[in-house]
This record gives structure tokens, sequence and C-alpha cells, in this order.
């Protein structure tokens, strides 16, 4: 299959590239970028020299829905729209990894990022998570690629709201992120002498991932869901990690709330448990497809913590996309995302 990148000269444009060069059932035909048009691959990343030979272009929608049967968009937020519209009226099935079809109601895609173009659309967009929403995923023609943050809040939660374990206000969710996250346009606050050595909060509160993880944990939940969000800004390039805090509304054990996430999660490919008294690292996920959760009950303040490690690159953006992408194509789920973290 004939796959096309839209926007792939950026991080997850970058992370793209190298899941789909391994992967044994697609062909990279397009790739797009602004910035390096004319510009074979291999020499804006010399890490896929022998890998690639093809060449960045200039967006072109009739070129990209004639040479790809499948479109990946990793553009900027209310820049995928036009792009992801065009595709779709061409009949071609996509992942955007934007924000730009994540959130259901127009008016609050409005209130966060700004005025959406096709509402219309949004209905159709099916939420890319696959451990939640696989079937829907499987039938979808436009896939909403989730965002890091909530996929590291969203796997962490949503066994003990579905079973009502834990209650759905006052939930805090305290996150540390790599600096890949804030992509890769240089901006001052992401130059190395402003992140190295340093750990810094930011958008406390009032970050744009918040709504979106309140939209999803409240279909888990049957009920409104309030989430505390609390993103922090880390010295390391790639990595999050999750320390979440909630109620619990009943007596529970830290064995108990392990196996309500191993039955959520036992048989998932991309979701390991630590055993109960352990923990994640973002050591432990670098690389690889894997969200990984350690739980633990403090009978002292009745309070549940689940901590959760991914990838930004790949299970926060890229490698969900070919998840989906795997499973909208009848693929097997795994493929081409078997590769184990690295480590160190």
């Amino acid at each position: 299959m004939k796959v096309g990148i839209v926007g792939a000269s950026g991080y997850t444009g970058q992370e793209l590239v190298r899941i789909l060069t391994r992967h044994p059932k697609v062909e990279i035909a397009y790739a797009t970028s602004e910035r390096f048009a004319g510009s074979a691959i291999d020499e804006v990343f010399p890490c896929f020299k022998g890998v690639i030979d093809l060449r960045f272009s200039e967006l072109s929608i009739p070129h990209i829905t004639r040479d790809a049967d499948f479109i990946f968009t990793a553009l900027p937020h209310g820049q995928s729209m036009d792009v992801v519209a065009e595709c779709i009226k061409k009949g071609k099935r996509v992942v955007d990894l934007s924000a730009d079809f994540r959130l259901k109601d127009p008016a609050l895609y409005e209130r966060w990022y700004g005025k959406h173009s096709y509402p219309d659309l949004l209905p159709e967009a099916v939420y890319g998570l696959p451990e939640l929403y696989r079937g829907e995923i499987k039938k979808g023609q436009l896939v909403a690629n989730p965002g890091c943050y909530p996929t590291s809040a969203i796997l962490a939660l949503a066994p003990f709201l579905e079973e009502g374990l834990i209650a759905p206000s006052g939930i805090v969710v305290d996150a540390k992120s790599g600096v890949s996250g804030a992509g890769r346009n240089p901006s001052l606050s992401n130059l190395f002498c402003e992140v190295a050595e340093g750990l810094k909060a930011y958008s406390v509160a009032n970050h744009r991932h918040a709504p979106e993880m309140e939209q999803e944990l409240n279909l888990r939940s049957g009920g409104p869901v309030t989430i505390l969000f609390v993103p922090h800004l880390i010295p390391i390039n790639r990595g999050i990690l999750s320390t979440i805090y909630a109620r619990t509304t009943g007596e529970l054990s830290t064995e108990q709330a392990y196996d309500a996430c191993q039955r959520r999660y036992g048989k998932e490919p991309f979701v390991r448990l630590c055993s109960p008294g352990t923990f994640p690292s973002t050591m432990g996920v670098r690389g690889s497809n894997c969200c990984d959760l350690g739980v633990m009950v403090d009978d002292r303040s009745g309070q549940l913590i689940v901590i959760s490690a991914i990838d930004n690159l790949v299970k926060g953006a890229s490698g969900q996309a070919v998840q989906n992408m795997n499973v909208m194509c009848g693929f097997p789920e795994t493929m081409g995302l078997a590769q184990n973290p690295l480590s160190p």
C-alpha cells in the first residue's frame, strides 16, 4: 500500500518515516515539507541514508491523492483541516495527527484552537485510541490521532472510571514531557540553555489537552469528569511521565487496582502493567509504542495513584498513528511497531 505523509519533516513526520520504512506492507510514496521541498529525505535526516530514496515535495492535493492510497497529516493545529477535507472528498482514508478533529464540539474547538472550517466532519472522525475504539477505527475513513498527554492520562484512568472505582471529580494529572513535544520549529523557550538542567511548569490548569481528556473520560465514566492538568517541561528529548491522583469511591487495594487494569488491558499488545509496588519510567518505553502503567492505593489518604509512561513521539503520536492505520487496513495491529524500547 502506498502512503503519503503531509508534514514529513517535523518530529512526528520524521518518526512516521522511521516506522513506515520498517513496515512490510507499505511504501512511502509522497512526503511533503514546505521548508525542505526538493531535498532528499536522507540529506535532511542522515539517519535514513540507505533506508529511503525519496525527496520531499511541496504539498499538492492532486498529486498526493493520485500517488497515495492512505494519507497521514502531520501539520500544526489549524492547518490540517483543509488538507484532510480535500483528501476525504477524494475518498482517501486519513489519520490526522493534529488536534483538528479530536474535539466533537466545534464551540469547544474554537475556544482552544480557533474557528473550525469543517464542523460537519467532526462527528465522522473517530478518536484514534485503539485500546478503546478499535471497532470504530476499523470502519472509519477519518481517524483523529489523540494528543500525547491525553493518551497517557486516558489509558491510565479509563479502567477505574469504567468500573466506578474512583470519583469523577478532583482528578489531578501531573505530567512531565520531553522537549520534542513542543515541535521542531525553533523558539526561545526550547533553546538548549533555556531547557537544560531545569524543570518548569507551563499552561498551568490552562492546557488545551485538558478538554480532550475530559471529553473521552466523560464517555468512560458515563457522566462529567473534571481534570486538573498541570504539564511540565523536562530536559530530555522524548518521553512523558504522568502521575495521576484520584479519590477512590470505596475500599480499594493496590492489588484490586492492578486487577482492574489487568481486566481492561490484559490482552492489549501495547499496554504493559508493572507488578504491584513497581512503577514505569520514560526510559522503559523510549522508542517504543508501549504505554507502561503502575498503580498504588494510598490507604491513609484514600487516593489512587496511577503512573503512566509513553514515548510522546511514538505511542503519543506517530506509532499510534501507524497502529490506527493497521487497524483500518486489516493489517496485524503490531506490524511495523514491534521494536523493543531503547535502553539506555
